[in-house]
């Protein structure tokens, strides 16, 4: 099945007298949430409805408490989740100390079967 995709106009960031340049914008089909995957899981599988809810809970609480202790959580052919940040630069390794951590996020890098899957997708524009 195609993404569906539109198509917006962007100019530049900081430079408002630069020619804007059309781009194209995957359009979401809506979201599925935690109830609907537990449902979906449940019923292709032995398990009950509410064990799969209760063991998708558990992931979502262990995910970011390991991300906390410095570890990378690895998902299978998932991927893995790991924490990244910026930070501000320095003249010598003596000056630099926590507080040069400006930003933290978290990062994601798709397992081998997502890759697979994001180089298999197909484009269909909308209107």
């Amino acid at each position: 099945m195609a993404i569906n995709y539109n198509v917006a106009e962007i100019g530049k960031p900081g430079d408002p007298t630069a020619p804007k340049k059309f781009y194209a914008r995957p359009v979401s089909a809506g979201e599925i949430v935690l109830e609907d995957l537990a449902s979906d899981i449940s019923h292709a599988s032995s398990i009950n409805e509410a064990d799969v809810y209760a063991v998708l809970q558990s992931l979502l609480r262990e995910i970011p408490r390991n991300i906390s202790r410095g570890y990378i959580v690895r998902l299978g052919n998932l991927g893995s989740f790991r924490l990244g940040s910026n930070s501000t630069g320095t003249d010598t390794r003596e000056e630099v100390s926590a507080t040069n951590i400006v930003r933290t996020r978290l990062i994601f890098h798709p397992g081998k079967q997502l890759k697979t899957l994001l180089q298999g997708l197909t484009f269909k524009k909308t209107e």
